[in-house]
């Protein structure tokens, strides 16, 4: 991690394949959780806490895509996002979105900035 705030979470490379990268946020005794993945061109980053329950998303770990592999779904209740900007669709939360992280992939080191989380 930079004094910026940025903090590595993990080669560009990894993403390859539909894979997902979990990773902490801080360092607090139960820290908030965050996951990475790639669509397409772009690299996109979420904290990992659904807006309906504040519980996260997935059950096992790396899992995030619906059975289809189109939208993030929420193991818990079902709730689907869209991956590019994180608005739920489809679920008891259909209206909200998932938190952003700012992200950025610089000389092939992909890095989020929980600092600056967008909302």
């Amino acid at each position: 991690m930079s004094g910026s705030g940025w903090q590595a979470i993990c080669k560009e490379e990894e993403l390859a394949g539909g894979v997902f990268v979990e990773f902490s946020l801080g360092e607090a005794t139960r820290p908030t959780r965050g996951f990475v993945f790639r669509r397409g061109d772009r690299v996109c980053a979420y904290v990992n806490r659904c807006p309906h329950l504040g519980i996260e998303l997935n059950w096992l770990p790396g899992r995030f895509f619906d059975i289809d592999g189109c939208f993030i779904q929420c193991a818990t209740h079902g709730a689907l996002f869209t991956p590019e900007d994180g608005h739920c669709i489809a679920g008891p939360c259909q209206g909200d979105a998932l938190t952003p992280l700012p992200v950025q992939v610089k000389e092939g080191i992909v890095r989020v900035n929980p600092g600056k989380a967008m909302t």
